[in-house]
């Protein structure tokens, strides 16, 4: 699989896992194997794992990716965008990208993600993107 195909699969998948709260879709989307890092302080984690705690304190989130960017010939980096509402009713926007490296089968075989957060909704500024998921 192209990285192009691989890296849009990827987005739309995590999308529907981040909407629903479905960790086994992440999990699936990577290499046994995988090298997963959620950000630069943290530790390597398993992806269903590390989605079954961030999605743990989550009522709702509204989430984006943009077009994935091609990086040589099985990366990808693509920016998301999302507003997330705790159970406890608090707002936050989180907006990051996700460095990607894909196996033949098109599965994750590293990822390595930079993002900030914010409190409260903040919208996209123009030209972000354009929105793939």
């Amino acid at each position: 699989m192209d990285a192009l195909h691989a890296a849009r699969s990827w987005a739309d998948a995590w999308a529907r896992a981040w909407r629903t709260h479905d960790p086994e879709l992440v999990g699936s989307l990577y290499a046994d194997d995988a090298s997963f890092r959620s950000q630069p302080f943290r530790e390597l984690d398993d992806p269903a794992g590390y989605a079954r705690w961030a999605f743990d304190e989550e009522a709702e989130a509204e989430c984006r990716f943009a077009e994935p960017a091609l990086s040589g010939r099985d990366g990808a980096a693509v920016e998301y965008w999302a507003v997330s509402t705790g159970r406890d009713g608090t707002v936050e926007t989180i907006a990051g990208v996700a460095l990607l490296r894909f196996g033949p089968d098109g599965r994750v075989v590293a990822e390595r993600d930079y993002w900030n957060l914010a409190e409260g909704r903040v919208d996209p500024y123009d030209g972000w993107g354009p929105v793939r998921a």
